[in-house]
């Protein structure tokens, strides 16, 4: 169950934040504040799934990391930011320190 909860961290997370860039500094005030309600059901859930017994260091690590890497892709896809192939090393990396978090972290 705790990573039910995690997930929907993450994905209410990412939602949070994509809609931060939509609301263009919340210059457009529902979408900001859409915005802050996602962020608020995303510490909800990563509390849950502590609650639920995962460790803070594969519960941060898993949360911030798939963010991170699932912000990245909504940018270059949506917004057709750039991605330099460096910034795909560094995401791999976050990928790698995630994996190697959940392979060797305290609850293991």
């Amino acid at each position: 169950m705790s990573y039910l909860y995690l997930v929907i961290a993450i994905i209410s997370e990412v939602v949070g934040t994509t809609l931060l860039k939509v609301s263009e500094g919340f210059s457009k005030l529902g979408i900001g504040i859409l915005s802050l309600l996602f962020y608020g059901v995303c510490f909800i859930a990563l509390s849950f799934a502590l609650k639920q017994g995962m460790g803070l260091n594969v519960a941060y690590a898993v949360w911030s990391g798939a963010g991170i890497v699932l912000t990245s892709l909504i940018g270059v896809l949506i917004w057709h930011e750039a991605m330099q192939p460096v910034h795909i090393l560094g995401l791999a990396l976050i990928i790698a320190g995630v994996i190697v978090v959940n392979l060797f972290g305290s609850t293991h």
